[in-house]
C-alpha cells in the first residue's frame, strides 16, 4: 500500500490538535505531528499576506486520501485549506507497513 505524507496547515494550536485528532480517531491517518511556529507568506485575492501557524504532517495511505481530504475541508476553518499529498518513495519497511495498518478502519 503507497504511504503519503500530507501537509495541512492550520490557523492556530485548537484547529490543529482538533484536525489531527480526528484523523487519527477515524483512522484517515497512522500519525499526525504537529508543529507549531510556522510562519507562511503566500499570494491571496491579489495580496501578498502573512500568517503564523501550525503545520500538520500526516502519514496516510493512497486508498485513504479522498477520505482525510473530505474530512480535512469539513473541519478547517479556512475558505481554501492547504492540503498537499507526497508520495512516500522509501522509508523503513516496518513503519511503512504501521502506517498501512492503522488506517485500514475499524
Amino acid at each position: 500500500m503507497p504511504a503519503l505524507v500530507c501537509y495541512c496547515s492550520c490557523p492556530d494550536p485548537a484547529t490543529a490538535d482538533r484536525i489531527a485528532n480526528a484523523l487519527v480517531d477515524e483512522r484517515l491517518a497512522a500519525c499526525v505531528n504537529v508543529l507549531p511556529g510556522v510562519r507562511s507568506v503566500y499570494r491571496w485575492r491579489d495580496a501578498v499576506e502573512h500568517a503564523d501557524e501550525v503545520l500538520l504532517v500526516i502519514k496516510t495511505t493512497v486508498d485513504r486520501l479522498d477520505a482525510l481530504s473530505a474530512r480535512v475541508t469539513s473541519l478547517h476553518p479556512a475558505e481554501l485549506p492547504e492540503l498537499i499529498a507526497v508520495e512516500v518513495v522509501g522509508g523503513l519497511p516496518d513503519y511503512l507497513s504501521w502506517v498501512a495498518d492503522q488506517t485500514r478502519g475499524a
